[in-house]
This record gives C-alpha cells, sequence and structure tokens, in this order.
C-alpha cells in the first residue's frame, strides 16, 4: 500500500511539475497561433473573392495594393521593401498575378538584373470590382481584431518594432537592455507623480503654476481617477521614470496630461510607450478622440505626436485651456 502511494504521490508531483513548466513555455506557441489566425484569414479571404464573383486570392493583396499606389512601375526589390515580405514570396505572388493577366512585367532599361511590373489594363479594371469587397472585408475584420483587444493593430506593430529592437535571440543571450514597463496606478505610485512631474511643470511655467496644476500635482487620484481617467508610470530597473495623466473630457474623449520622464531616461522610448498605453486605454474605452495641450518650445514632444497620429487642432468646447496653452493636438481614434 505504501509503494502505491509513493507511486501515486511522485505521478502527482511530476504532472504538477510538467504542468507548471508548460504554463512557462506558453509563449513559445505564440508563432503558431499568428499562423493558424493568418492561414483561417486567407481560407476567409479566398472565400469572400470567390462568393463575391471575382476571381482574385487573399494571398495577392499586399503585392497587388503596393502595385495600385504606385506611381511608376516597381522592381521586385522595391516591392519586397515596401511590404516587407521575401523576395521569393514577392516572386511567387507576382508569377500568379502575371499568369491571371493582372499585371504586366518589362525589362529594366537601368538594371538587366531586374524587371518592372506594373498593374495591366485587366488589373485597374479589376479594382473596380475589387473597392466594395475590401471595404466590407476591413470592417469585418476589424469587428475581429477588436474582439482579441480595441487596440490590436496597433500593439501587433508595437510587438513588430520590439522583434526590430530587441531580437528574440538577443533577448536569450542576455544581450538586449531590460525592458520599460508600463504601470496602471496604484496608491504607492501617488508621490511619483508630484515628484516627477511637479519640478518639471514648474520650470515650465516659471514658477507661476495654475490652480489646475497645484490641484492635480497634489491629487492626481481625485482629479483623474474619480473622474473616470487614467493615471499611468513607467517603470524602469525598479524606478519610476515618468508618468502621465488620461484626463476624461467626456463621454468620447480624453486628453493627455502631466506627460514627464527625467531626463537621464529620455533614450529608451518612455515617452511612446507612455503615450500608446493611453492610446490602448483610449480604444478599450471606445474614445474617439485623444486630445493633448502643448507650448511652443517642446519641439521634440511635437515630433513625437506627429509621428504617433496626432494633428493641430482647434480645442473642443469640453476641453479647460491652460494659460500657458501655444499649441493643441488630436489624435482621431474611429
Amino acid at each position: 500500500m505504501k509503494v502505491l502511494l509513493y507511486i501515486y504521490e511522485s505521478t502527482f508531483i511530476n504532472l504538477v511539475t510538467m504542468s507548471d513548466t508548460l504554463t512557462r513555455l506558453e509563449y513559445l506557441s505564440g508563432a503558431k497561433c499568428f499562423r493558424q489566425i493568418s492561414e483561417k484569414l486567407y481560407i476567409e479571404g479566398d472565400k469572400i473573392y470567390k462568393e463575391a464573383g471575382i476571381d482574385f486570392k487573399a494571398s495577392w493583396f499586399s503585392v497587388y495594393y503596393t502595385l495600385v499606389l504606385a506611381d511608376s512601375p516597381l522592381t521586385v526589390m522595391q516591392i519586397s521593401e515596401q511590404i516587407a515580405f521575401s523576395h521569393i514570396t514577392v516572386k511567387n505572388v507576382l508569377r500568379e498575378l502575371e499568369s491571371a493577366e493582372l499585371i504586366n512585367i518589362a525589362p529594366n532599361p537601368d538594371d538587366k538584373r531586374s524587371k518592372l511590373i506594373s498593374l495591366a489594363p485587366k488589373g485597374r479594371f479589376l479594382l473596380r470590382q475589387l473597392k466594395p469587397t475590401w471595404l466590407a472585408f476591413a470592417s469585418a475584420l476589424k469587428r475581429t481584431f477588436q474582439s482579441g483587444h480595441p487596440d490590436f493593430m496597433n500593439i501587433l506593430d508595437r510587438i513588430d518594432k520590439e522583434l526590430d529592437t530587441n531580437p528574440i535571440h538577443e533577448i536569450v543571450a542576455g544581450k538586449t537592455t531590460e525592458a520599460v514597463a508600463i504601470l496602471d496606478y496604484k496608491p504607492s505610485l501617488k508621490k511619483y507623480f508630484y515628484e516627477l512631474a511637479g519640478p518639471w511643470l514648474s520650470e515650465v511655467a516659471n514658477g507661476n503654476l495654475e490652480a489646475e496644476d497645484l490641484d492635480t500635482l497634489n491629487n492626481p487620484d481625485e482629479a483623474y481617477i474619480i473622474q473616470g481617467g487614467f493615471l499611468f508610470f513607467a517603470s524602469y530597473k525598479n524606478h519610476i521614470v515618468g508618468c502621465v495623466a488620461l484626463k476624461r473630457l467626456d463621454e468620447d474623449s480624453f486628453e493627455i496630461a502631466k506627460l514627464y520622464i527625467n531626463s537621464t531616461y529620455r533614450n529608451l522610448g518612455v515617452a511612446s510607450k507612455l503615450i500608446e498605453r493611453c492610446i490602448s486605454r483610449c480604444q478599450e474605452n471606445f474614445a474617439s478622440e485623444l486630445w493633448i495641450q502643448s507650448t511652443m518650445s517642446m519641439q521634440e514632444a511635437h515630433k513625437l505626436y506627429h509621428k504617433l497620429g496626432f494633428t493641430d487642432q482647434e480645442a473642443p468646447p469640453q476641453m479647460q485651456i491652460l494659460e500657458r496653452t501655444e499649441k493643441i493636438m488630436c489624435l482621431n481614434l474611429s
């Protein structure tokens, strides 16, 4: 009996240990998951084109649409660079498009080793049929992707950029620096809001802090969270190095406020990560607009805002304009 009990306990312990190990290894199946989703989307896309009576394949889209947008014929290398596909993949798609008589392939007078590719008359005519189908397809994809997360496309883009910045093999080899983590507000982080943003804001305002500044710096939880907004903090190597407030303006819009990064850590992309978290939280709340107020002296910040999609706009009526504000920008999220 003792032997049987020992065997049972040993087996149970081994199973628990294996289960814990598999849980820690679950991210290894990420590539498989991406591939399965991709394959399903290609299959669904082909069904959509077939049911619409259009002789087109989902796998052709990226190459075909690149040629649609081109002002002049493109080489294989140019197409490959624009859509980040391998040369072999692009050549295979071009071969199928040529067989379907949708493209023309001509010699390149400037380089005998390459060819120039452009849409054939049949390919341009097909575009008229494809446009309404693409609009319906894109709407369906948006609904599907948002079931995973409202900011899914931006999340994918950030993963792609992270892979470029910190390749997995370098992370495994320990060759990369520690990542910046973005934290949601908790009471223990409250003091850092004033410590980070207070001195900076006082300098920007030449020591003349507005009443709104004093209230929000000392009571960020009451000023933002209780009003339906959010607070985020950036952590790097166990140090809080940045902060930002996401102020709710109304049911459908938010405003970025008090964005500050410790000057010692301004080469780590902290500001981008904080703003991206704000964008994601806006998307999660189905907001349509994200606003920001700024001064003309913050040129580097303006470049970042433009890069992330913000454009110059007139202030909305629900925004409380600060006296020092010289520039107002908005990101359309709808």
